[in-house]
C-alpha cells in the first residue's frame, strides 16, 4: 500500500500540473532567499556594526569597511546556510499550493470518487508553518547529536517520520473528514502512516529532490488515504463536493482521470 502510494505520487509530481506548481515555489523561494540575503547584508551594515562601534569611538580608520565588510561575511554566510534553509523555506511556499495538487490527484487518479474540499486559508498556512517546523526542528536534533553518529542518524529518519506522516496524513484527510474522525483514522493506521512518513523523511534527505519533498508528500498521501479509506468501506460522504460523483442523482458526471479508460494517459 505505501510503495503502491509512492511510486503513484512520483509518476504525479512530473506531471504538468505538478511543475507549475513547483515552478512557482521554486522562484517565490529564490525571490525570498535573495531577498533574506540582501536584509542580512543591510542589518550588519546599517544596525550591527554602527552599534558595536558606538562602544569604541577610538577605534582605527579601518574600522569604518568594517560594516561593508561584514555585511558581505554575513551575505557569505547566508549563502552557506542556503542547503538548510532552502528546503524549509520552499516547503512553507509550497504548501500554498497543496490543495491544488491534491485535487488534480483526486480528479485523475480516482475517477467517479468524491474530490475533497479545500482546507481553509488558515488552515493551509498553519500547516506550511508546521511542514517548515518540522524540517528546522529535525535537523537541528540531527546535528545535536553529530557527535553520536548512528543515533543522530535513526534521531533524523524518527523525528521527520513521524511529524511528516502525521502531517501530511491529516492534510490529506481533512479535506474529506473533520478533525475528529481523521485522528481516530490516524491511531488506527499509526503503523502505516509511520512508515510513510520514513519513506518521506528519506526523500526529505536527499539535496535537490527534497525540494519536491511537500508536492512528493501531499501527492502519496492523498493515495495513501484513499486505500487506506477503501479498507474503511468507502470516502466519508460529507466530504463530497458538488458535481463530482459520477452517475450521481441530478449531479454532473466527473470527467476521465488520466488512469481512466479514455483518460488522458
Amino acid at each position: 500500500m505505501i510503495l503502491a502510494s509512492a511510486g503513484r505520487a512520483l509518476g504525479d509530481v512530473f506531471s504538468p500540473p505538478f511543475r507549475a506548481a513547483l515552478w512557482k515555489s521554486l522562484g517565490l523561494t529564490a525571490v525570498v532567499l535573495v531577498a533574506l540575503w540582501f536584509a542580512v547584508r543591510w542589518l550588519f551594515e546599517a544596525e550591527v556594526i554602527p552599534f558595536v562601534s558606538q562602544f569604541s569611538p577610538d577605534m582605527p580608520a579601518w574600522v569604518d569597511n568594517a560594516g561593508t565588510l561584514a555585511g558581505w561575511a554575513a551575505g557569505v554566510a547566508l549563502a552557506f546556510l542556503l542547503a538548510f534553509l532552502i528546503a524549509p523555506v520552499s516547503a512553507v511556499i509550497a504548501g500554498l499550493f497543496l490543495d491544488d495538487v491534491a485535487e488534480v490527484v483526486e480528479r485523475d487518479d480516482y475517477p467517479g470518487h468524491a474530490v475533497g474540499r479545500a482546507l481553509p486559508l488558515g488552515r493551509s498556512i498553519v500547516l506550511s508553518v508546521k511542514f517548515f517546523g518540522v524540517v528546522i526542528l529535525g535537523n537541528l536534533l540531527a546535528f545535536a547529536l553529530l557527535l553520536v553518529p548512528v543515533v543522530n542518524f535513526g534521531a533524523f529518519f524518527v523525528i521527520n517520520g513521524y511529524l511528516l506522516g502525521r502531517e501530511y496524513f491529516e492534510f490529506a484527510a481533512l479535506r474529506y473528514r473533520s478533525e475528529e474522525e481523521v485522528r481516530a483514522l490516524r491511531s488506527r493506521y499509526g503503523g502505516t502512516v509511520f512508515a510513510a512518513g520514513l519513506l518521506l523523511a528519506a526523500f526529505l534527505a536527499v539535496p535537490i529532490l527534497n525540494l519536491l519533498t511537500p508536492l512528493f508528500a501531499a501527492a502519496m498521501m492523498v493515495h495513501l488515504h484513499q486505500r487506506v479509506s477503501q479498507r474503511e468501506g468507502g470516502l466519508p460522504l460529507e466530504g463530497v463536493v458538488p458535481g463530482t460523483i459520477e452517475g450521481a442523482p441530478g449531479v454532473a458526471a466527473q470527467p476521465p482521470g488520466r488512469f481512466a479508460p479514455g483518460g488522458r494517459g
